[in-house]
């Protein structure tokens, strides 16, 4: 299982293709040596606040209103499904989202974000960090104290820094099944910064998911 960089739109279309195209989490060496610091507290944000889904639904972390109307379908603990309707498609889109900001760090926050692809054949794991993190670092994640490996960031815009993924089925059971996954961003090489995020209600989340 791999955490690698992907090149490709970050847009939620129908045009996204297969998960064999698509890159997957990644057991690779970081660029820096630098270890990540103990993981900072972390708020989550209401769910009445998603995250970024689709360009209708743009949260960048720790904003107070979202800048584009998404319903919010349910809540499942940490989490929120939220669906939204673009112009063109024939269909709502929606995704499972979790916003946090650590506590500690208010201008250090994430946007978590889960999606079927359009075919429904394939599952995808987005992340959206602030800008100003140090991109050839990458982002890593821990789940439970699990090391699962680390994707690079390779496309930014004025909401932040993406970085995408497969959310293999092997990556999916241990979502469902853990308590806390920490995701770490470095802003400096020497400088770590892990933000937890509560796993709870993903599963019955994910679930929900149409």
């Amino acid at each position: 299982m791999g955490f690698r960089s992907l090149a490709r739109s970050l847009l939620v279309t129908a045009s996204i293709a297969a998960a064999a195209t698509t890159p997957v989490f990644a057991q690779q060496p970081a660029p820096s040596p630098a270890q990540p610091t103990t993981p900072a507290p972390a708020t989550p944000a209401p769910a009445q606040q998603p995250p970024a889904a689709n360009p209708n639904i743009q949260v960048t972390p720790g904003q107070t209103q979202p800048q584009a109307p998404g319903t919010v379908k349910s809540n499942h603990g940490a989490w929120s499904v939220v669906c939204d309707k673009p112009a063109g498609a024939a269909t709502e889109q929606c995704a499972l989202m979790q916003n946090v900001i650590a506590e500690d760090r208010p201008e250090v926050g994430l946007s978590v974000v889960v999606l079927k692809t359009a075919d429904r054949k394939s599952k995808i794991l987005r992340v959206l960090a602030p800008l100003g993190v140090l991109l050839p670092n990458g982002l890593g994640l821990n789940v439970d104290g699990k090391d699962i490996g680390r994707a690079y960031f390779v496309r930014c815009f004025a909401d932040g820094c993406y970085a995408e993924v497969v959310l293999e089925d092997e990556l999916l059971k241990t979502f469902r099944s853990g308590a806390q996954a920490t995701f770490i961003v470095f802003q400096t090489p020497e400088e770590g910064i892990g933000i937890p995020v509560d796993l709870k209600g993903f599963a019955e989340g994910f679930d929900a998911l149409p």
